[in-house]
């Protein structure tokens, strides 16, 4: 099985950094949004290739997406990234990480970014596949602009074989203020280990620790994709499974949650009694929605933003790999667990977030 697919360019080639935003902006406004001009906005927000998407509000006052890489015959890009006002009208940017990593300049699997804002410059963890191509990394560059460029740090964080060792989320515990990394795949578990306190490396003396296994319960064949965030008590973990790529996917958002951001995690399904973990999983129109972020709006509304598959325009021009836009519903919690209404992907109006 295959955790990713090539991607389709978006990008406009020969023109300069600043005059590229430019026309990018126009044309994703066209292109992109262009049924969204009113009070409401319909998904996809972002229906380019955009897979793995997180979202950053940076302190300039614009959030920032980033995404899997894209890759066509015509054009590479290694990190994406786009930039928003309210969530909904995006407008591509530039390649933030034009330059590869010495460790894996000879590779093209950049996948999953993760990009924080700290002490006045921009961290970003990313997997990438190393030279020797016996598996993937984790990776951290840095920036002093959200947009970039990323300049990757001499040598990965860690590595593994095949793609176990991808998806890294780094976590700000707002309770202790230690600065934790989640990360996991390939039919490995999710783990989770102390950073240092520069976000650049692992803590001294700390280990992973195994929170999520994978099973053979629904959509947990494989386990990826962890996003956390701390509400009303918990730390609630939210990860994908299990097959995210293929025309007919098998994948969906899934849940659990601790007192404790290193756990014990409790999944939904064994706290509930429910058939499954998942609270989002593919619909008529969407299918394999996964890999996701939670961004909070002016009013404090939590917004899932995910990538899922077009079930009316599954494949990238030309090839026949999956297309995987950017959406984003409204994320509530009942009972204690989130909730989306419907536990699908909306395909309706819907009320824009507060800006």
């Amino acid at each position: 099985m295959t955790k990713r697919h090539v991607f389709t360019a978006i990008l406009i080639a020969g023109c300069g950094l600043f005059a590229c935003a430019d026309m990018r902006s126009s044309q994703a406004q066209v292109r992109v949004n262009a049924a969204n001009t009113g009070p409401t906005f319909t998904n996809p927000v972002l229906s380019t290739d955009f897979a793995d998407p997180m979202i950053l509000r940076a302190s300039d006052g614009w959030y920032y997406a980033y995404a899997t890489q894209t890759v066509t015959p015509k054009h590479t890009e290694n990190i994406q990234a786009a930039r928003s006002k309210d969530l909904v009208h995006w407008e591509t940017l530039p390649d933030v990480m034009p330059v590869k990593p010495q460790w894996a300049s000879q590779t093209q699997n950049f996948w999953a970014p993760h990009v924080v804002e700290a002490g006045g410059r921009f961290i970003m963890h990313f997997s990438a596949e190393r030279n020797e191509r016996t598996g993937l990394s984790l990776g951290v560059a840095t920036s002093r602009s959200p947009a970039g460029p990323f300049v990757s740090t001499n040598a990965p964080l860690t590595t593994g074989p095949g793609f176990r060792e991808i998806d890294s989320f780094p976590f700000d515990d707002p309770n202790s203020s230690k600065h934790y990394l989640y990360w996991g795949s390939g039919f490995g578990p999710i783990r989770v280990q102390e950073l240092s306190a520069n976000g650049l490396q692992f803590a001294p003396g700390s280990k992973p620790t195994e929170v999520i296994q994978p099973s053979k319960a629904p959509y947990e064949n494989l386990v990826e994709g962890a996003w956390v965030v701390y509400r009303q008590g918990y730390y609630y973990l939210f990860y994908s499974g299990d097959n995210c790529c293929k025309d007919e996917p098998h994948y969906a958002v899934l849940t659990a949650r601790s007192k404790s951001p290193t756990g014990p995690f409790v999944k939904l399904a064994d706290a509930t009694g429910k058939s499954s973990s998942a609270i989002l999983a593919g619909g008529t129109r969407w299918l394999g929605p996964g890999h996701n972020a939670v961004v909070t709006d002016a009013k404090g509304q939590d917004w899932i933003v995910y990538h899922a598959i077009d079930a009316q325009d599954r494949f990238n021009p030309g090839t026949k790999d999956v297309r995987r836009p950017m959406l984003i519903d409204r994320l509530n919690y009942q009972g204690g667990w989130p909730v989306i209404e419907g536990g699908v992907p909306s395909d309706r109006a819907q009320a824009l977030p507060a800006l």
